[in-house]
């Protein structure tokens, strides 16, 4: 039986590789995407997110439109890394499809209570959808089997020395996720700078068919460049999602910072200065192999185009 999921993003160019693994994966079963701001516009996140469906034919999966803004902080968003559109490189078609009529919040209360058994939520954007589901909608948490997040860090962030950029962007929705007591696996940059897209990987995909074409496109235009190749943070959750023997994780208590020269921080509380010990409410990735992460990946790719 295929894993039911929904995926709540921000695509974005590495959310795009995530939902091009995602949606061609015969042992998971979409049922609904969601957008929100955070990489660029909900708006523009929400038209990637129906582009990519079309480009794999799998307009079959709803999608609707969330958050336009963080839940108490101005929105800024991520254009210098992922374009002015989110998904550069690549001349997509416009889309002939439409969003929901309804907000990501009611499809997500919708998909879970019409599901016959609970549903595995990825997110790989700002948090800001799911937190407002948990406050508008906390009778839902029993159909949620378990969050599966990229995001966060214990190890240093990317958009301040502390923090990463989806926890960043809307830290007060990341509290009131990690303290939802539902099941919580934080892919992080631990992981994700840890399993590089080498610039090999990248130039194989050009001789991958209509997708790999695709992706290489996007992913060349990627601005989120480290010594060694580039991160594609959002693809990670996806492989823990199908597989999570591959990611090594360890249960930590978590907390959020929301204000300060630290907002944005997960901290990971170590000494249980803060905390009973023994308390744990997240599972955090801290080791990936990233040689495995690459074939991983281009399998992904093959895949796609038969």
């Amino acid at each position: 039986m295929a894993k039911p999921v929904i995926l709540d993003m921000d695509p974005g160019i590495d959310d795009a590789a995530a939902i091009a693994v995602a949606v061609n994966r015969p042992d998971l079963d979409v049922k609904l995407i969601t957008a929100v701001a955070g990489n660029v516009s909900v708006e523009k996140t929400t038209n990637n997110s129906l582009k990519l469906l079309e480009f794999f034919d799998r307009t079959d999966i709803p999608v609707a439109q969330g958050a336009k803004a963080p839940l108490k902080r101005e929105f800024k968003d991520a254009s210098y890394i992922h374009g002015e559109s989110g998904m550069p490189g690549y001349n997509f078609p416009e889309v002939t499809t439409k969003p929901l009529a309804i907000d990501a919040v009611e499809a997500i209360h919708q998909v879970l209570n019409e599901s016959a058994e609970p549903i595995t939520i990825i997110g790989t954007g700002a948090y800001t959808n799911l937190a407002l589901l948990l406050q508008q909608h906390p009778e839902d948490k029993p159909l949620i089997k378990e969050f599966i997040l990229m995001g966060g860090s214990i190890s240093g962030g990317n958009v301040s020395s502390v923090a990463e950029f989806n926890v960043f962007t809307d830290p007060d929705a990341a509290a009131i996720v990690f303290k939802s007591e539902l099941p919580i696996t934080m892919i992080g940059l631990d992981v994700t700078l840890n399993a590089l897209l080498t610039e090999e990987s990248t130039n194989t995909l050009r001789e991958m068919g209509p997708a790999g074409e695709m992706l290489y496109g996007i992913v060349t235009a990627y601005e989120d460049v480290h010594v060694g190749g580039k991160p594609m943070h959002d693809v990670n959750t996806i492989l823990y999602a199908v597989d999570p023997s591959v990611i090594e994780t360890k249960p930590f208590a978590v907390d959020v910072v929301t204000e300060g020269p630290a907002i944005g921080a997960t901290v990971a509380d170590f000494q249980y200065r803060w905390h009973e010990p023994g308390y744990t409410n997240v599972n955090v990735g801290v080791g990936i192999n990233a040689e495995a992460f690459n074939t991983w990946f281009l399998e992904q790719v093959a895949a796609m185009n038969k």
